[in-house]
């Protein structure tokens, strides 16, 4: 009974600090662009703060009247690393429109395109609390 209490014991402590060990827990991704793979990542705070004047990444959908009562929207991504590697993709595409628009301030940005005609193959988002600023919501 004991060498069970012991285990028991010893588990609760082990998932305890191993809980307090990741609190807070931050996950700087700089900007990566890989031209050969047609393939950008990167979260927008590492851009935003890189010690370079290079790096940038972001998602945007633009949206016009039509003149007939409907409207014409269109996304787009774009990238550049620290090696002054750049990426640009558009689409239409309703679902890759709405991903964009699910999109939220510090998150993760992933996305890939077609190398002939730069059109949006793939565009993805991660709105995590390790890529938010410290100190944002600091007055919680």
């Amino acid at each position: 009974m004991r060498l069970k209490t012991k285990i028991l014991t010893t588990g609760l402590a082990a998932a305890f600090f191993s809980t307090a060990a990741i609190a807070g827990m931050v996950q700087p991704l700089p900007v990566d662009v890989d031209l050969t793979t047609s393939f950008a990542h990167g979260d927008m705070l590492s851009a935003r703060y890189a010690p370079n004047k290079n790096e940038f990444i972001g998602c945007g959908v633009r949206k016009f009247d039509d003149g007939m009562g409907g409207a014409i929207a269109f996304g787009f991504c774009q990238a550049e690393d620290a090696d002054g590697e750049r990426a640009f993709c558009n689409t239409d595409n309703e679902d890759l429109l709405d991903a964009i628009e699910a999109s939220a301030d510090y998150g993760y940005i992933s996305f890939s395109w077609d190398e002939k005609t730069q059109e949006c193959r793939r565009i993805g988002f991660s709105n995590q609390s390790f890529y938010v600023p410290p100190n944002v919501g600091s007055n919680l």
